[in-house]
């Protein structure tokens, strides 16, 4: 088991050594949400007086939104950084090394958890500093592990692709799990306030209820009720796809 963790270590310590050696390869991955996040809220602001929208604020609303988004770009960057390593012949050489192939995957997938603290910190900076209200320890104490789960779930999406097509061409196929799972949700309006299609996508799209437990704290309180939904929904999500890496990972090279 301890040399297992160390192979996952070093690969997590390799993937965020990328980001000090090639800052500029993080920037769009940083940026991209909280453009799209205030450009939204700059748009869209005005939805917040319709009646029923749970928050006064559409800024606040969306800020989990954003969250989001960030986690689901670095899952997806996670994804295209190993169809690159097997385009160039490196992940075939890792695949050498004595430690089973659970860690090899267990190393990259986790690294994507730790990387998308860096533009999630970045957004919910900029939102504390547009006036959005600090959503309090407990909500944090939430949302942080959420987030990181959310950026573990769509690097397994980004996986699985990889080891599918090896080729980086696979890139835009990532990035759209990521936009459909969470475009499909609660994202942009409260369930009751969206058309019927999106309202029948909404209640079974399992990443509302992630959503939704990110959004505690900063719109309405800290739940059990809302909590404990969002973390099953997000084990079930990554024990599923989890088992489909680690299935696409067994019959590489075969």
């Amino acid at each position: 088991m301890t040399a297992e963790l160390m192979v996952v270590r070093a690969l997590v310590l390799r993937a965020l050594n990328e980001i000090t050696r090639v800052p500029g390869a993080a920037i769009p991955g940083v940026l991209a949400p909280t453009i799209f996040m205030v450009g939204l809220a700059s748009v869209f602001g005005k939805a917040a007086e319709l009646p029923g929208f749970t928050s006064d604020d559409f800024l606040t609303f969306i800020v989990p939104v954003g969250l989001l988004q960030g986690a689901g770009f670095t899952g997806a960057a996670t994804g295209v950084n190993l169809a690159r390593d097997i385009e160039q012949g490196w992940f075939d050489r890792l695949l050498l090394c004595p430690a089973p192939r659970a860690a090899l995957l267990a190393g990259i997938i986790a690294s994507a958890g730790l990387r998308a603290l860096l533009p999630g910190t970045f957004l919910f900076g900029v939102a504390l500093a547009l006036g959005v209200d600090f959503p309090g320890i407990d909500g944090l104490l939430v949302a942080v592990p959420l987030v990181m789960g959310f950026a573990c779930l769509m690097a397994c999406w980004g996986v699985i692709l990889a080891l599918r097509f090896r080729s980086q061409q696979a890139a835009p196929l990532m990035q759209m799990g990521n936009f459909v799972a969470v475009l499909f949700s609660t994202a942009y309006a409260p369930k009751e306030l969206l058309a019927g299609w999106l309202e029948t996508f909404a209640t079974v799209n399992p990443v509302t209820l992630v959503l939704e437990g990110v959004r505690q704290g900063f719109v309405g309180d800290v739940t059990w009720a809302d909590t404990w939904p969002a973390f099953l929904a997000l084990g079930l999500l990554l024990a599923a796809f989890g088992a489909l890496a680690v299935r696409g990972l067994g019959r590489y090279g075969r």
